[in-house]
C-alpha cells in the first residue's frame, strides 16, 4: 500500500472496504459495539497526543479547547450511540393503510457500505471522527481523508487509526489537495464533507457522476440578535466564548452582531471586558489559539484593512495587540460596517466581530433573510414573541437562544446546514439514519383484497376503487 500514490490508495483501500462489507454486509450489533469500543480506546488513550499534534499544526493550540470541543464532544457521542444502538437498529413497524390490509409494512435499517469522510483543518479530530461514529454504528465501512492543512494531525490519525482498526473497517487517506480531489470522486456510498461553501460545490460536482449522496457541512455568516430585551451581562461572556473558541475559526461561531440602535458601542465595551476577564493576555496567553497559517493571518488582517478604509471603526477587545508576524490575532469589534465591505460578504472565520445596529426585531430579520440561509442563528433577550417571530421567520441549520455554540453538542438534534450551508445532517440518531438505507417492506397477507383490482376490469374494479377511496 505504501508504493502507492495516495489517491490510488484511497481507491484500493474503498475496493477492499466494499468487498469487506459483500461478505458482511449487516454487522451484528456485538459487532458494532466492538468497533466503537475501539473508538473509544483510541481516543482515551491518545488524548494528550492528539493535543500535541494539534497544537503542532496550529503553532499553539489551547490544549483545554482540544480537549473540549474535539475529544469531550467524540466521547460524549460515543457513549449516547453504545446506549442507544440496539434500538436503533430494530426493525420498525410502520402502519398499514387499511385498503391494504391483513398486509403488513416494515421498515428495515441496513447499511450503506462504506461512508467517505472529508474532513477540515479547524476541528480536525472532532469533524474526522464525528461522521465514523454515525457511520460505524449503521454498520458501515469508513474511509477518511484529513486535512493537508494539519499535517501532524493527520500522520497520526493515519497510524493510531490503523493500530486500533484492520483497513478494511475504516482507513486514513492522507494528502493535498487534489488528492482530496480524486478523494470525493470515488463511487462511496455516502460522502460527508466538512469545510467552505466553495469548496463544497466543487465536492458536490466531483460526487455528482457517481450519485453519491451527499452530508455537506459547510458555514456561511452565522447571524447573532441581541434583542433590546437582552441582558447584556448575561449575552457578554457568552458570545465573547462562542466566538472565540478556537479564535472564531469555528463554523458555527457568530459571523456578525445585530443591535438595537446606538448600542453598537456599549456591546463592543461590554465584550471588552469579558474578553479581559477571559484571556488577561493574548499573545503569551496558552488558552487562546493561534491562527491556523500565516496566509489565513493575512487574509483577516486584509478584512479588517478593507473595512477601516471604507470608514468602519475598529475597536480592539484587547490592549495587548498582537504584532504583525504573530500567528495569533488580537480580537476585534468593527462598528458601523456596511455591505459593501468584505467583512460583510464572506465568512470571517477569526477572531474580528463586525457589530450592525438594526431598528427592531423586523429590521433584524431582513437582514439575516437579505444573505445566503446560514449554518447557525443565535438570540438573546426574554421577549417571548420577539425570539418566536425571529424562529418563525428565519431558516438556519441551528439555532441556540441566549447562548452561543451548544445546539451542536445535542445528541438527540440533527446538526447540519440548509442551502448554501449545507445539507444532510447527522449527530446522535439522526447520524445512524443518515448513514443507514430505510428500507420499506410490505409484506402480503395470504388472503386479501388485491386480487379484485386485477383485470379483466369492469363494474367490480370500479365499485372497489370507490370502496378503497382510490378514486373520488
Amino acid at each position: 500500500m505504501n508504493a502507492l500514490t495516495p489517491d490510488a490508495a484511497a481507491a484500493t483501500l474503498l475496493a477492499a472496504q466494499r468487498a469487506a462489507h459483500a461478505t458482511d454486509p449487516t454487522p451484528t450489533h456485538a459487532v458494532r459495539i466492538d468497533r466503537l469500543d475501539r473508538l473509544a480506546r483510541l481516543l482515551e488513550e491518545n488524548a494528550q497526543a492528539f493535543v500535541q499534534a494539534i497544537t503542532q499544526d496550529f503553532g499553539h493550540r489551547s490544549a483545554h479547547e482540544t480537549l473540549l470541543a474535539e475529544v469531550g464532544i467524540l466521547g460524549t457521542s460515543i457513549v449516547g450511540t453504545k446506549r442507544h444502538l440496539k434500538g436503533w437498529m430494530k426493525t420498525r413497524r410502520v402502519a398499514t393503510s387499511l385498503a391494504y390490509m391483513p398486509g403488513r409494512n416494515r421498515l428495515i435499517r441496513q447499511p450503506l457500505g462504506v461512508v467517505g469522510v472529508v474532513a477540515p483543518w479547524n476541528y480536525p479530530l472532532q469533524l474526522s471522527l464525528g461522521p465514523a461514529i454515525g457511520a460505524i454504528a449503521a454498520g458501515n465501512r469508513v474511509l477518511i481523508k484529513p486535512s493537508e492543512l494539519t499535517p501532524a494531525f493527520s500522520a497520526l490519525l493515519e497510524k493510531l487509526v490503523g493500530q486500533y482498526f484492520k483497513p478494511e473497517e475504516m482507513a486514513v487517506v492522507c494528502g493535498d489537495a487534489q488528492v482530496g480531489a480524486a478523494f470525493c470522486a470515488l463511487p462511496f456510498d455516502h460522502l460527508v464533507f466538512t469545510g467552505s461553501t466553495a469548496v463544497g460545490r466543487k465536492v458536490a460536482a466531483a460526487a455528482a457522476p457517481n450519485l453519491t449522496p451527499l452530508t455537506l457541512e459547510l458555514g456561511g455568516k452565522s447571524p447573532c440578535i441581541i434583542d433590546s430585551s437582552a441582558d447584556l451581562k448575561v449575552a457578554a461572556p457568552r458570545i465573547a466564548f462562542g466566538k472565540l473558541l478556537n479564535a472564531g475559526q469555528t463554523c458555527i461561531a457568530p459571523d456578525y452582531l445585530l443591535v438595537p440602535p446606538g448600542q453598537g458601542r456599549a456591546v463592543a465595551e461590554a465584550l471588552k471586558a469579558e474578553v479581559a476577564r477571559m484571556y488577561p493576555t493574548i499573545e503569551g496567553n496558552p488558552d487562546y489559539t493561534s491562527i491556523i497559517s500565516p496566509r489565513h493571518r493575512a487574509r483577516l488582517q486584509q478584512l479588517l484593512d478593507d473595512a477601516q478604509s471604507q470608514g468602519a471603526t475598529i475597536v480592539p477587545l484587547s490592549d495587548d495587540l498582537t504584532p504583525q508576524g504573530s500567528r495569533k490575532f488580537t480580537p476585534v469589534a468593527v462598528l458601523n460596517p456596511t455591505p459593501s465591505m468584505q467583512i460583510m460578504q464572506e465568512e470571517i472565520f477569526g477572531p474580528l466581530l463586525p457589530i450592525v445596529e438594526v431598528a427592531d426585531t423586523a429590521a433584524a430579520i431582513a437582514k439575516v433573510n437579505a444573505g445566503d440561509r446560514p449554518l447557525a442563528l443565535y438570540w438573546f433577550g426574554s421577549d417571548g414573541a420577539a425570539r418566536e417571530q425571529v424562529l418563525r421567520e428565519t431558516i438556519a441549520g441551528g439555532v441556540t437562544i441566549n447562548d452561543c455554540l451548544w445546539h451542536i453538542g445535542q445528541e438527540a438534534q440533527p446538526f447540519g446546514g440548509v442551502g448554501a450551508s449545507g445539507m444532510g445532517a447527522y449527530h446522535g440518531e439522526h447520524g445512524f439514519r443518515s448513514f443507514s438505507k430505510e428500507k420499506p417492506v410490505f409484506i402480503q397477507a395470504r388472503l386479501n383484497g388485491i386480487p379484485l383490482l386485477h383485470p379483466p376490469y369492469g363494474k367490480t374494479f370500479a365499485f372497489m376503487l370507490k370502496v378503497l377511496k382510490l378514486i373520488a
